[in-house]
């Protein structure tokens, strides 16, 4: 795709498509659930869509309509064992998730991903689930897929997190749920908490003590109606863009502002943006208006306790720091390794063929600015994070950028161009 905006102004408004996390967890609750539950604005990009492909494998009937989703579940002892493998194409998030699921339910099941799955370290979840009694089997000893599951009794845990991981946290979530009796789990830092909200908001109970988060095992569901607020990492791209792009001015709406999830704005605030964010609605999920508008950048240190809160905009904060003035350090972004790609190295790889001033580091990045950009060949190298950024920052180089496998973006934001499009003056 040859991507040649010559320079724009960005303006309108735009309400990103639905956040990529709480859409997956939907239809996991709306299957756990008994009764029917009723999805608005859920994000029907690929991984969404192999997570309701798994659960209709498992006997779970869910119907789709231009405008939700209606997911009929039966309980816990409602999911079958399926007749086939269950695909989890390129979504992490279905691996993992379901791991816990599966863990705990009566049959076998076996579950394979696509080529960056196979590549993506499974163990994280398979360990601690194997201490609950989970008998999961794998290549490498159930480091990667595929993996086999044979469901079974699952024992409680006190189960400490080495790393500050949303997955892996939900994936013992849900096998706690399967447990008889408490659950604790511990976590360094606190990831984003869409799991926990969720069991509220389908009739269960969580308790959070500091950074111990305690399950009850036995819990049932009640099917429930879920509005899917927009997807503050989709968002991201598009705050960057107005950021750096001359003379713009953009408002997103109906955005997601789980604070677990808001390090993105904090960063905007340490770098000077000229931003308001203002919250419209605060049941279960937070959401809110942000406005975005040319803005004069400095560089910042990100690290701590911010990383969970903003680990998947990590690319695009990169593109944001090569316009701001001075340098940008980012630090504790270890995580980064293991996602579709290893965002540390390609990241830099690939902003480093338009003339970014970037480099590499063992938990992060070196980003000093403010650097001219210019046109290139690069590439998403299957990653839609990465072939987001790329698209930014076509915006503000001087010549053309051709951007190779720009189809992975439809992984998490189908609307991608359409809506940047849109915004372009």
């Amino acid at each position: 795709m040859k991507l040649n905006f010559k320079q724009p102004s960005l303006g309108g408004k735009i309400e990103v498509p639905g956040d990529k996390s709480i859409s997956h967890r939907s239809i996991m609750f709306g299957a756990l659930a008994e009764g029917k539950t009723v999805i608005r604005h859920f994000l029907k990009g690929e991984d969404c869509l192999s997570t309701i492909d798994c659960f209709r494998k498992l006997g779970v009937k869910i119907e789709e309509t231009d405008e939700e989703i209606i997911v009929h579940g039966a309980g816990w002892d409602g999911l079958k064992e399926p007749s086939s493998i269950l695909d989890t194409g390129n979504s992490g998030t279905t691996t993992r998730l379901m791991l816990g699921i599966l863990a705990g339910r009566p049959f076998h099941s076996v579950m394979i991903g696509d080529e960056s799955i196979a590549r993506r370290p499974m163990d994280r979840v398979t360990v601690p689930l194997a201490s609950m009694g989970a008998d999961i089997a794998g290549r490498d000893n159930g480091r990667f897929t595929p993996l086999s599951i044979r469901g079974r009794k699952l024992q409680t845990t006190e189960y400490k997190l080495p790393v500050a991981s949303a997955q892996v946290k939900s994936a013992v979530i849900f096998a706690a749920l399967q447990a008889e009796g408490e659950s604790v789990i511990i976590e360094p830092e606190a990831t984003r908490d869409h799991t926990e909200k969720m069991i509220e908001q389908f009739g269960g109970t969580v308790r959070r003590e500091e950074d111990r988060i305690i399950i009850q095992g036995g819990q049932s569901f009640k099917g429930t109606d879920v509005y899917v607020p927009g997807d503050i990492s989709s968002a991201a791209f598009f705050m960057v863009a107005a950021a750096i792009a001359p003379n713009s001015e953009i408002v997103l709406e109906n955005t997601g502002l789980n604070e677990t999830r808001t390090g993105i704005i904090d960063v905007f605030k340490q770098m000077g943006a000229d931003m308001t964010v203002e919250k419209t609605s605060s049941e279960g999920e937070e959401i809110g208006t942000i406005t975005i508008r040319t803005s004069n950048l400095k560089g910042t240190e990100i690290s701590g306790a911010l990383i969970p809160r903003l680990i998947d905009e990590i690319p695009v904060i990169a593109l944001l720091a090569t316009q701001a003035e001075g340098d940008t350090i980012i630090r504790d972004a270890e995580e980064l390794k293991v996602k579709e790609t290893n965002r540390i190295d390609t990241v830099v790889d690939e902003l480093k063929k338009l003339g970014a001033d970037i480099e590499a580091t063992d938990d992060g990045m070196i980003i000093r600015g403010k650097s001219k950009l210019h046109g290139g060949s690069v590439s998403s190298h299957g990653d839609h994070r990465i072939g987001m950024v790329m698209a930014i920052a076509s915006l503000i180089t001087d010549g053309e950028v051709e951007l190779d496998d720009h189809e992975a973006i439809a992984v998490s934001y189908p609307e991608f161009f359409e809506h940047l499009n849109q915004l372009v003056k």
